[in-house]
């Protein structure tokens, strides 16, 4: 079969089989921030955005997503320098194993396009489906705050 759908801005038409998850089809094209964690939708390291709306790549067939315009992290990289919110990641130390970054990046660069001024509650929730272990959220929830003007 094939799949023609919109990466980053960029067109990928390929072949694939009909049970292939949209994470192992991203994967095998090179965007590999896109991690493979639980495999069960869980744990969040597999977010992407599809058409707005994040989803776990796990549990999404690929061609759950053909014509449809998708968004991982590596968009943020194409930048000539880092967004706000890589900086504020940085700044702030937010990243500890790095797992989950790629996933709560992407989640919470999209949730802040779509909020002016959100509540700590609604960047929970934003954030809400990625699993970390080592943060505690605490970190990545002060740089989302920072970017956001809470803090």
């Amino acid at each position: 079969m094939e799949i023609s759908l919109t990466v980053n801005g960029k067109k990928l038409k390929s072949g694939l089989s009909p049970n292939s998850t949209l994470l192992n089809f991203l994967r095998e094209h090179g965007y590999k921030s896109v991690k493979r964690g639980c495999e069960t939708g869980e744990c969040g390291s597999c977010a992407v955005i599809v058409d707005g709306v994040p989803r776990a790549s796990c549990i999404t067939l690929a061609l759950q997503a053909h014509e449809r315009e998708l968004i991982t992290v590596e968009a943020l990289s194409s930048r000539p320098e880092l967004s706000e919110l890589q900086k504020r990641f940085i700044e702030v130390g937010a990243i500890q194993c790095g797992y989950c970054t790629p996933a709560l990046l992407l989640l919470a660069d999209n949730f802040l396009k779509n909020s002016a001024e959100p509540t700590e509650e609604e960047i929970r929730d934003a954030i809400s489906g990625v699993l970390c272990r080592c943060t505690g959220y605490a970190k990545p929830m002060e740089a989302i705050r920072k970017v956001s003007g809470k803090d």
